[in-house]
């Protein structure tokens, strides 16, 4: 079963409270989403370790509830 936007944002606040994010579903199907955030967890961390943050966050959803997630993070300018 598709992962909803509605999920996915939860998933996401809850591991990045202050964080601003826009989820884009880029098929229409739930199944691949482009996600920005930008949070102040990010500050510092290269790119990987920002991802890993993201991928941790989702608890082994990604590959499984969702298929594809496309990330664009960064730390409040």
């Amino acid at each position: 079963m598709p992962m909803s936007v509605a999920d996915l944002e939860s998933n996401l606040k809850e591991a990045f409270p202050d964080a601003d994010i826009a989820i884009e579903d880029l098929a229409g199907d739930g199944d691949h989403y482009r996600a920005r955030i930008v949070s102040s967890a990010f500050a510092g961390l290269s790119r990987v370790k920002q991802h890993q943050l993201v991928y941790a966050a989702l608890k082994g959803k990604v590959g499984g509830e969702l298929h594809a997630l496309a990330l664009e993070t960064s730390s409040p300018a």
